[in-house]
């Protein structure tokens, strides 16, 4: 498929350049290969920076920090959740409706509220990925078998202990899994936040470049953004399977 879509790409950008040397549409490899050296490598006049740098390190920045925050909370409040049927009444209907909201669809509110600044980019990449990874560790959390809590229990284990000592570390590999099939969605409103306001990032440059019709910038962006998220899905999927062999196997 990949060999398949690059012959095609190649033949109608051949195309397009034999009818008009100057097309924008489809660029070829070399001017791409042009636009992204000067992007990454060379000091733009304005700022002093280069920019494809500035922008990769920017928004990593905020989609890592949104992720893990939103992977911390929701390893604690759904962990709760699953094992003591207090906090469970009480937090269960709220996440649920919280799920439902489209994230996107607050965006506007999120800026009048938290500024446009960084901590508005990453409480929309929170808001969005948070709840789908409380209400899956809730689920995983309850098909534990009661038998075990009660033998932790039995055996002079304290709530804590059975919670954070005995269950959480049974959990960890799935909140990973969880997160890593998360970070599709952490990308989409991570670049939704940067298109609306921001002054650096990869959804930042590629809107600011658009109305210049630079398919040259923006096609190695989409690429960009495309191989990191690659990366740190191929990332985590290998960490757990390394450090975390018994659950690799229990899923087969």
């Amino acid at each position: 498929p990949f060999i398949m879509v690059l012959a095609i790409y190649i033949t109608a950008s051949q195309v397009r350049h034999t009818q008009n040397p100057n097309d924008k549409i489809l660029p070829t490899f070399t001017q791409m290969g042009k636009a992204v050296y000067t992007m990454a490598f060379t000091v733009d006049q304005r700022t002093g920076q280069r920019l494809m740098v500035v922008d990769t390190v920017s928004s990593m920045q905020r989609i890592i920090i949104g992720m893990v925050a939103a992977s911390l909370l929701g390893l604690i409040i759904g962990l709760n959740m699953g094992l003591f049927p207090g906090f469970e009444s009480l937090s269960s209907v709220f996440i649920t409706f919280i799920s439902i909201i489209p994230p996107l669809s607050i965006l506007p509110i999120i800026f009048i509220v938290f500024g446009v600044d960084e901590f508005a980019k990453i409480m929309l990449i929170f808001i969005g990925t948070f709840p789908m990874i409380c209400r899956d560790i809730y689920l995983t959390v309850k098909k534990i078998p009661q038998e075990q809590i009660t033998k932790a229990l039995t055996l002079g284990a304290s709530q804590f202990q059975t919670t954070y000592s005995i269950i959480m570390p049974q959990i960890i590999p799935r909140l990973i899994d969880t997160t890593r099939l998360s970070f599709g969605a952490g990308w989409l409103f991570l670049i939704a936040a940067e298109a609306i306001v921001s002054e650096a990032g990869l959804g930042y440059r590629i809107f600011l470049v658009r109305r210049y019709l630079a398919m040259d910038i923006i096609i190695p962006y989409v690429f960009l953004i495309t191989f990191l998220g690659f990366a740190i899905d191929w990332s985590l999927k290998k960490y757990v399977s390394r450090r975390y062999s018994w659950y690799i196997k229990s899923k087969a």
